[in-house]
């Protein structure tokens, strides 16, 4: 199964601050387990995106006006979501930030 990892900041970062990412990163790639990832420019760089009765509505930055801001992103591949969270425990923002987790939608299995 593929997860799509979103990497944030938060406002309250654990003690705890070995944030070595590279470790992280080697580790899950040589586990195989990491497909994909990379960090994100700016927030301040980011233009939002709708389209509203055919008519363009661009707004600069972030689409959320918060202090939490996605900084980074991995796809990961997993057995489970079980797997998914024992991969993304040990990265370090999830100790001076926060990562939210979640599993790429499976068009090809029927829902019930």
């Amino acid at each position: 199964m593929k997860f799509l990892m979103f990497v944030c900041t938060d406002s309250e970062p654990d003690d705890d601050r070995t944030d070595d990412i590279e470790a992280w990163v080697t580790s899950a790639d040589s586990s195989g387990r990491r497909v994909l990832g990379s960090a994100l420019a700016a927030p301040s760089d980011a233009v939002t995106i709708r389209v509203r009765n055919g008519e363009l509505q661009r707004s600069s930055g972030p689409f959320a006006d918060t202090k939490d801001v996605i900084v980074g992103f991995d796809i990961l591949e997993c057995t489970d979501l079980e797997d998914a969270v024992d991969v993304v425990r040990t990265h370090p923002m999830a100790r001076i930030g926060r990562i939210e987790v979640r599993a790429f939608m499976d068009f090809d299995t029927p829902t019930a």
